[in-house]
């Protein structure tokens, strides 16, 4: 009773304070100049590829609308954090407000579940492509294509809802530094003044969540690499293994870095190596996502070439 009354007079915590941005004159400027242009072009690349999807009619294949999602929610997950923390690196006061930080981490959370839902349903859509090539009309339809989509959507939005809500309910005090460039769990729950046991709970759903998508997808592209490589023609294993190439690269960057930072359990890291890993899943991984799935696909730079170049025909005309 003592130790709640103790508590309960600490001063409550309204706000949390980013600590790992820099003052603006100690080199907060030029990393407010380099990630502003980093986000300028994850918002315009993945923009162009969900345009150039939806107007080309060579590219409204199972595929290219799963990448087309995928490039509709990387605008909004980068969106959840990037504009907070540019305003942080020009800012003096470096903080968010305690339901602020709480919106963040739900949709961060529920944005990148989505995502990692997306992805093991592209997989899906590959292993039925190469694996059974002759019902994969019939299999993969627009219909089911949707059905994957707004499941991926249900899940996302639906399996971090209760640990929202159970985060709201705790009383945080004393000190309200987040050592991390987002809201995150781990670091926020370290900061209340109440038992967070229940965090094991918490890193044994995410951990489910991630090795199950991990494990759809992995079993997938070992079934997809026995059948490619037992194409008899050259370039037939070159163009099916082309088609997988970009798929496989996003997959092994963005679960790679959350696997490193969300399956780790008791282990701990330094501030520094933590920001590391979340610049390479909040940052890096959507900078790299429009260029693998541009440079690396000859038919998406045929279509956004076609894009820009109507666009300069109706220019011209006018």
């Amino acid at each position: 009773m003592s130790q709640f009354m103790a508590n309960w007079n600490q001063t409550m915590v309204t706000e949390f304070l980013f600590s790992v941005f820099p003052p603006l004159y100690e080199g907060g400027l030029l990393f407010f100049i380099l990630l502003l242009c980093v986000y300028a072009f994850i918002i315009s690349g993945n923009l162009v590829i969900f345009v150039a999807v939806q107007l080309d009619m060579a590219l409204h294949t199972p595929m290219y609308f799963f990448i087309s999602v995928l490039s509709f929610l990387e605008i909004w997950y980068t969106t959840t954090t990037i504009p907070k923390m540019l305003s942080s690196l020009v800012s003096e006061k470096k903080t968010i407000s305690l339901a602020g930080c709480l919106m963040q981490m739900y949709f961060f959370h529920s944005l990148g579940i989505t995502e990692g839902c997306v992805l093991t349903a592209m997989s899906i859509d590959r292993y039925i492509a190469i694996c059974y090539p002759l019902r994969y009309p019939t299999i993969m339809t627009s219909r089911l294509c949707v059905q994957l989509t707004a499941g991926s959507c249900f899940c996302g939005f639906l399996l971090v809802l209760p640990e929202i809500a159970w985060i709201a309910t705790l009383p945080f005090c004393g000190s309200n530094k987040i050592h991390q460039i987002f809201c995150d769990f781990t670091p926020v729950l370290s900061l209340a003044c109440t038992d967070t046991s229940l965090v094991v709970i918490v890193d044994a759903i995410h951990a489910v969540e991630i090795l199950a998508s991990f494990l759809v997808i992995a079993l997938s592209y070992v079934r997809i690499i026995m059948v490619i490589l037992g194409m008899p023609s050259a370039e037939g294993r070159h163009k099916a293994f082309s088609t997988c190439a970009a798929h496989l690269a996003v997959f092994l960057l963005f679960f790679g870095s959350v696997a490193v930072m969300y399956l780790r359990f008791s282990a701990t890291y330094s501030v520094f190596w933590d920001t590391v890993i979340a610049v390479t899943f909040v940052i890096l991984a959507p900078f790299l996502n429009p260029i693998i799935y541009s440079l690396r696909n000859k038919e998406m730079k045929d279509a956004i070439g076609r894009l820009f170049h109507q666009k300069r025909d109706g220019r011209a005309q006018k």
